[in-house]
Order: C-alpha cells, then structure tokens, then sequence
C-alpha cells in the first residue's frame, strides 16, 4: 500500500474576537522565528556552531513565563514549536543551497500564517483551532483520510483560509497494457489552450483570465496609488486589488480542475510534452505563459493519474511532434511559429497543434512500449534520433 496526501482549502468565517485570536497566532509565530533566529546568530557568532533544536524548544517554554513574553501562553505550543521546525528546515535547505539565508520577518511585508501539527478537526461545517475555539468555514465538499496538519493563512483581500493536509492509502498496482483507443495525446498552447489527437474532439480555447480582468486590475491598482500612505482608504484600495486578482486566479483553478478531472475520466492514458516552464517564464510571453499556467495543469494531471489508476506519460520536450510528419515521418525544419498549417513532400496536409498531439500519443505510446526506463529518460539527442530514424525507414 502506497500512501497519498490530498489537501483541502476551506475560506474560513471567523467572528471578531476568533479574528482577533487568529492574528494574535499569526503574530506569536512571527515573533517567535525572529526571536529563534536571532538566537540562532548569537549562538554561532559566540561558539563557532549553530544552537540545537531541542535547545531553542526549552528556551521557548521556559519563555513564555516571563512578564514581558507571558502573552504566548494564548497561543498553542505546537504552532509555536512548529516554527522551530519551521526555521530548522531552512538551514537545512541553505546549507545544502536550495534556497537563501534565513531572514527576519516583517511585520508589515510578511503574511499572516500559522500551523498546527496536530488537533485540528472539521466537522459541521466548522474548523477547531486550539486555542481558539470551533470557527466556521466554507465547507465544500466532505474531508477524507486522516488530518496530519492544517495551515492557517489570512490571504492579502483579509480572509482567512485554512488548508488541511489528510493521509490515504492506495494499493500499488502494476501499469498494465493500456487500450491505445482509450489514450490521448494533448498540446498546449497559448492561442488554443489544448488540443488533444481525438479529432472528434475540438480544441479548448485559452481562457486568458488575467488578461480579460486586467483593466480591472489596473483601475484598481491606480486606486492604491492615489491613496495616502499609511490610510484605511489605502487599506481598502488595497484589499479590493487584491480581490480582482483573487477572482482570475480562482476562475483560472476552476477551468483547470475542470479540464483536468474530465480527461483523466474519460481516458486510460494520457501523453503530454515535458515543457519548460521555467525557461518559458522568462521570455517575452512571460505573462501569457504565466496567465495559461501550463505547469500547473500538468501537475493536476499527474497526481489525478495517480489517484485514479491511469497513466500520465511525459514526452521530450525537444521531441519534434510539430514539424514531423506522421504519415512519412519527415522533418519540416522551415516551419515557423506563424506556421499553423502545413504541407509535407508527400502530399499530405497537417494542422500544427492537431498533429502535434498525434505525435505526442505515438511517441507515449512508444514509451509505454518500451517500459518505464526508457519513459523517465529525458534527452533530446533521442528524441532527435527517433525523428531520423522514421524519416530514413519511410
């Protein structure tokens, strides 16, 4: 048995005084990483070595009975303890250099958040939070599989949400021969967000979310300019620009899941390119990249894969599947990004994103041939040579 992690994400709706005992949680795990990792910093520059875990969680308990720190008894130890952790971990992550050296936190730049390891339960609509109490959420759908944790975060438009971390098993089950009939292949792209192999099936324009609400945007970011410093009618400017973009982005997650959840329903297998995001992120179309977020539709794809027993096969993103016929097998070099349509030597007339994702399933369904080595190879000197030796053979 394979174990699985889902998380749920609920709006919470929390009175004034649980509102108050929420930001006042947020606040002690500000207070208490600032105070961790300036202890952190004398230690070493006093010895040469960094103070132990187990160190800094005796010094914060025996912290919270002096006068002047006595207000963290208010607040749950193990969200208190987590941020040791918490601090703990990114040494770890800059030391082995994954990320950057650890920082003070700010009171006006960093995000209210907090979480809690243990003793967090939903139940009628309601969220229990120690030391705060059982706080109403948005409820949508039933929470599955044991809670391991549950993050608190109160977004920048001022609501509060929480997302619950649960466990579940699933049994390992051997990938089987899947029904080519029943496997797709799909190109993404900027103009049609996806066009699968099914010709039946017509392509899904890019719903361009964040480019339809950018004047929206853009009226109320100039609201927040012309506000006074400092003001509440900047702090309302400000949280109304934060729910514009909360709106595209939540329209954007549900085109998403939509799309994902109903071909990973309909199909056995499903044959998608390995892009690269990140370098598609820094060119010109930086924004339109970032508006489709292709990675992340990829990511919904694989683990609902996972969860439903299907199979997800990444295609070499240097693998020819526009420029390469499917019927002789040869190479279009001349073809342009302007190009959508095209004409090969031997006749036959090609749609670029159609056949693209023809060739996206041939060559999954190759790799699914070959065995899971050859499908977690990643070389664009393969898929290259693949592309010659179909030209040569035809």
């Amino acid at each position: 048995m394979a174990k699985h992690r889902k998380v749920y994400r609920f709006r919470m709706r929390p009175n004034a005084e649980q509102g108050r005992a929420l930001n006042r949680m947020a606040g002690a795990r500000r207070f208490v990483w600032n105070w961790a990792l300036a202890r952190w910093k004398e230690t070493y520059a006093a010895t040469g070595k960094s103070i132990s875990l187990k160190a800094l969680s005796a010094e914060l308990t025996s912290l919270k009975s002096k006068p002047e720190t006595a207000w963290l008894s208010e607040c749950d130890s193990q969200a208190l303890q987590q941020v040791l952790d918490d601090l703990r971990r990114a040494f770890v992550n800059f030391f082995e250099r994954r990320a950057r050296y650890p920082r003070f936190k700010s009171r006006k730049r960093d995000q209210a958040r907090f979480r809690i390891p243990q003793r967090v339960k939903v139940s009628d609509g309601k969220v229990y939070v120690p030391k705060v109490g059982w706080v109403r959420i948005r409820q949508s759908r039933e929470v599955d599989g044991a809670t391991k944790s549950a993050t608190f975060r109160r977004e920048a438009d001022g609501h509060w949400y929480v997302s619950l971390t649960t466990e579940f098993e699933m049994p390992d089950v051997a990938v089987v021969a899947v029904d080519p009939a029943k496997t797709i292949g799909i190109d993404l792209g900027l103009i049609d967000f996806a066009t699968t192999s099914d010709p039946a099936e017509k392509p899904v324009p890019a719903p361009k979310f964040y480019r339809k609400a950018t004047a929206k945007i853009r009226r109320a970011q100039k609201a927040v300019s012309r506000r006074k410093l400092g003001s509440k009618r900047r702090e309302k400017a400000k949280r109304r620009l934060a729910l514009a973009h909360r709106k595209a982005r939540d329209r954007r997650n549900d085109f998403l899941h939509k799309l994902s959840t109903d071909l990973v329903g309909r199909h056995e297998a499903i044959c998608i390119e390995d892009l690269n995001v990140k370098g598609l992120a820094r060119t010109k179309l930086a924004k339109s990249f970032a508006d489709a977020s292709m990675g992340e539709f990829a990511r919904q794809l694989e683990y609902k894969c996972s969860w439903n027993l299907k199979v997800l096969v990444r295609v070499d993103r240097f693998f020819p599947s526009s420029k390469m016929c499917n019927r002789c097998g040869a190479l279009n070099d001349r073809l342009s990004l302007s190009d959508r349509e095209w004409e090969c030597d031997c006749g036959a007339k090609h749609k670029r994103d159609f056949l693209a994702a023809c060739n996206i399933r041939d060559e999954g369904l190759r790799l699914l041939a070959a065995g899971p080595a050859r499908q977690v190879k990643r070389s664009g000197s393969r898929c290259k040579t693949r592309a010659t030796e179909l030209s040569a053979s035809n």
